[in-house]
């Protein structure tokens, strides 16, 4: 469950509109999933984004986090810096993306660390990144990329047996 210093007035900081959490609320709002750190295709003609599992440089694949999130911007100059007005310009954001979820006015997902105190449910709820970056992006030339399109990213994980759905 969450901690008490995550609530003000009985309510959960996450249930509030995204415009009224401080800075430390909305970083902790991330699931820690990785799959915005994926490097995404964007079809010219019809605008329809694809993911890969090519990670950014940064990337972990075990933890699913930023090698160095303080130095990022630096070291990838295209990494994109999420705050609430970039939101809405961000059509590729997973559906299961904390961010977008409550920007769309719902409840986070039942396996969200924020909800079960554990850092690691996004892993066991099979959302994050974890075992599935086949590479790093300067790993891989450009034109190869659309040999690692995955699904995955887009759409939510599959309910584990004997959990409800």
């Amino acid at each position: 469950m969450a901690r008490n210093d995550e609530k003000e007035a009985g309510e959960p900081f996450w249930m509030r509109p995204l415009s009224e959490l401080t800075r430390a609320q909305w970083e902790k709002l991330c699931d820690g999933c990785g799959r915005c750190c994926l490097v995404k295709l964007e079809d010219e003609d019809s605008g329809e984004i694809y993911h890969t599992s090519v990670g950014c440089d940064l990337l972990d694949g075990e933890t699913g986090r930023c090698r160095d999130y303080a130095g990022r911007q630096t070291k990838v100059p295209d990494c994109v810096r999420l705050t609430l007005k970039a939101l809405a310009g961000i059509p590729w954001l997973p559906p299961t993306c904390a961010y977008r979820l409550r920007a769309e006015d719902k409840p986070l997902p039942d396996w969200h660390p924020l909800l079960t105190g554990d850092p690691a449910s996004v892993h066991t709820a099979g959302v994050s990144v974890r075992g599935r970056v086949a590479a790093h992006e300067q790993e891989v030339e450009t034109d190869d990329l659309p040999n690692f399109i995955v699904l995955w990213p887009k759409r939510w994980p599959r309910r584990k047996k004997g959990r409800a759905a």
